[in-house]
């Protein structure tokens, strides 16, 4: 696949271009860059297209062979493929260790978030894409992986139906999915957060 390096010149024609059609100058001063702006931008906000940019997941063995739950949170940015419109917020993560398995760096969590973030998304997607990329990290052994992403889309505050309220998704595998009092720990202890 190219990236946007590759296409630099084609894509930056092409603001151009909708510059022209929505009925503004692309040759006035204030604008002139921006073509070449967004460019790069585009190169920032859609890095996950980009497999040289993909994080490097590091795993440590379980010596303390826990199988206690380890959580995550932090914020989410990404991209409506439906209208190019961002959407945006809090993403809460957890998983079951394999006793005899793997433990993740933790600070991975937020790495994956971002780079699966970094593409055309939907919200519902992403929370799958996140925990298949750290569960493959950990060679499938992990006992159980839950996140919850609650997002605020601009497709829906800013045009259309203008409403501002946030989106939750849910996915759950494994023990989060089978256990419901432990999924109800996660739900817990993400809501005090």
């Amino acid at each position: 696949m190219e990236t946007i390096t590759s296409n630099a010149q084609d894509l930056e024609r092409a603001i151009r271009t909708i510059i022209t059609a929505i009925g503004e100058n692309p040759d006035r001063e204030g604008i002139v860059e921006t073509p070449a702006r967004i460019t790069r931008m585009f190169k920032e906000i859609f890095r996950g297209y980009d497999e040289s940019q993909k994080p490097k997941i590091t795993t440590f063995t379980n010596e303390a062979h826990s199988s206690d739950m380890i959580c995550d949170s932090g914020d989410f940015y990404s991209m409506c493929e439906h209208h190019m419109l961002p959407f945006f917020g809090q993403y809460h993560f957890a998983y079951i260790p394999s006793p005899t398995g793997k433990i993740l760096g933790i600070s991975k969590v937020a790495r994956v978030v971002g780079y699966c973030a970094a593409r055309l998304q939907l919200q519902e997607r992403l929370g799958h894409d996140i925990v298949d990329m750290l569960s493959e990290a950990l060679d499938g052994e992990a006992l159980g992986f839950a996140i919850v992403l609650k997002g605020r889309h601009m497709c829906k505050t800013m045009r259309g139906v203008k409403n501002n309220g946030p989106m939750c998704t849910t996915y759950f595998t494994g023990k989060f999915k089978e256990d419901a009092q432990l999924r109800n720990e996660f739900l817990l202890l993400m809501n005090n957060q």
